[in-house]
């Protein structure tokens, strides 16, 4: 079973968003065109309390951008973005949703970010999404969306060390800096996962 796991396809994180990534929209068709060619669809969605900590208006004398020490670990502190209930955090109009089997919320925790789709940024606690691949048999994950160097990165990491054939979808996400896909894909190609710059290379 192949399964694709489509990451934080949000408003925020598109053109005009609250940490938009550039060019974010443009993967959009990509993904739009691959869905059919998968056994099963699944979504990741940030979804922040109002007061998460990872926001730097959480923090007196702190900027956006600056990185704190959060839950033991480092944190970069965010603009405010895919609040809960507002328009920010819904998924885009232009993405084809239909085919997608479950959506699993992420970030909900306000003392504590949430990168992959699998876990907090500690390990601590679980979304569910893992449970619900072995469930389904999926043996192969592919994972695009947004950020390239961040969730998207984030998520492939966990797919791989939790035992699945993992594929980054390098043509179906776009990264906050071009210096931080590149590192990304170092880390990934280290640890196993497989990158893919073409989308004819998953349509089988």
């Amino acid at each position: 079973m192949r399964a694709l796991v489509v990451v934080d396809l949000q408003m925020d994180f598109l053109p005009n968003g609250a940490l938009a990534v550039q060019e974010g929209d443009l993967i959009i068709p990509s993904i739009n065109a691959i869905q059919d060619h998968f056994d099963l669809v699944v979504a990741t969605q940030d979804w922040h309390p109002v007061d998460h900590q990872s926001f730097a208006s959480q923090h007196e004398n702190q900027g956006v951008y600056d990185v704190i020490e959060l839950e033991g670990i480092p944190q970069v502190l965010w603009p405010d973005h895919c609040i809960q209930g507002t328009a920010g955090a819904a998924f885009s109009e232009a993405w084809d949703s239909n085919p997608v089997a479950a959506v699993f919320r992420k970030g909900m925790n306000k003392h504590i970010d949430s990168y992959s789709g699998f876990y907090d940024n500690n390990k601590r606690e679980a979304t569910g999404l893992l449970g619900f691949l072995k469930e389904k048999n999926v043996t192969e994950v592919y994972v695009c969306g947004l950020a390239a160097e961040y969730c998207v990165f984030y998520t492939a990491m966990d797919a791989r060390n939790t035992g699945f054939d993992t594929y980054f979808l390098a043509f179906a996400t776009k990264p906050i800096s071009a210096e931080g896909l590149e590192q990304a894909k170092v880390k990934l190609k280290a640890n196993g996962v497989v990158i893919v710059n073409e989308s004819e290379e998953v349509k089988r």
